[in-house]
């Protein structure tokens, strides 16, 4: 069982950054996914940004421009850098590995992307607080 821990969470005002960090215990898989996640209070949890072992990478519009996320495949971390942070980013920031993804956009699995059934290990989250 894959074991994923997210870190870095915590309260900025509104304009600033944020890194979030993810630890995951092991990727031994010809291809993968890791996702991050966000749940915002009364609201369904949404895609934020997803990177395979390739390092291809795909966000959601909203974070276009102001969120990167990468990997440390040495040392199976995951990544993602927030900046510009705005009060609609405050949310429980997730991550998750779906075994087997690749993101070639020619693929059909690209369209499923967000799809959070396919991601099979879960992190417990992180919270942001952006405030204005």
């Amino acid at each position: 069982q894959v074991q994923l821990v997210e870190s870095g969470g915590g309260s900025v005002q509104a304009g600033r950054s944020l890194r979030l960090s993810c630890a995951v215990s092991k990727l031994t898989y010809n291809n993968y996914c890791l996702g991050w996640f966000r749940q915002a209070p009364g609201k369904e949890r949404e895609g934020v940004a997803v990177i395979d072992i390739n390092g291809r990478t795909s966000y959601t519009d909203s974070v276009k421009g102001r969120f990167t996320i990468s990997q440390d495949n040495g040392k199976n971390a995951l990544y993602l850098q927030m900046n510009s942070l705005k009060p609609e980013d405050t949310a429980m920031y997730y991550c998750a590995l779906w075994p087997g993804c690749n993101l070639l956009p020619f693929l059909p699995m690209y369209g499923g992307r967000w799809d959070q059934r396919k991601y099979q290990s879960w992190g417990q989250g992180t919270q942001v607080t952006v405030s204005d």
